[in-house]
This record gives structure tokens, C-alpha cells and sequence, in this order.
């Protein structure tokens, strides 16, 4: 947990202190990078805690295992519809910037 709270206080710091000279230098469309990024991130650790509850609960209850699945599925159709909206805007972002238009 340590290292995971540093990682991130590192990259806060690095866009904190970064973001004005890159503004300055028309790097705009580093920020849908990142949001992309972090798009990528935030559905792979959905998936992830959707496929962990979902497969505790079967093997808690395993005759309920169909309807567990059917609402497994549901949620990670869901999750992937947010995660891929997020990633269109943030292409649409980039490209606005970096064409112009």
C-alpha cells in the first residue's frame, strides 16, 4: 500500500510541476494520454473486482451460480461501456487538440 501511495504521489507531483511549462509548449494532448491511460486503468480493476465478487460468491453458493453470472455479466458490460465512452471522448479530446479543429 506504501508503494502504491507513492507511485501516485509521484505522478501528482510530475503533473503538478509539469503542466505549466507543457501548456506553454502546446503539449495539451498529453492529458488525453492520460486520460486514456487512467480509462485503461479504471476497467481493468473493475473487470477485475467484478470477476473476484462474482467467482467468491459461486464458490460460496454454488447453486446460485447462474444467477451470479447473469449479473456478472451485466456489470462488466456496463463497466466496458463507461471504460470505452471514457476512452472515445478522451480520443475525440486529443484529436480536436492536436488537428486543430
Amino acid at each position: 500500500m506504501a508503494v502504491t501511495s507513492r507511485i501516485l504521489l509521484a505522478l501528482f507531483a510530475v503533473m503538478f510541476f509539469a503542466a505549466p511549462s507543457m501548456a506553454a509548449e502546446n503539449y495539451q494532448g498529453i492529458g488525453a494520454g492520460i486520460g486514456m491511460g487512467f480509462s485503461v486503468l479504471g476497467i481493468g480493476v473493475g473487470l477485475g473486482l467484478i470477476g473476484f465478487a462474482a467467482l467468491s460468491g459461486i464458490a460460496r453458493q454454488p447453486e446460485q451460480a447462474g444467477k451470479i453470472q447473469g449479473a456478472m455479466f451485466i456489470l462488466a458490460g456496463l463497466v466496458e461501456g463507461a471504460g470505452i465512452l471514457s476512452l472515445v471522448l478522451c480520443l475525440l479530446i486529443g484529436a480536436k487538440i492536436m488537428g486543430g479543429n
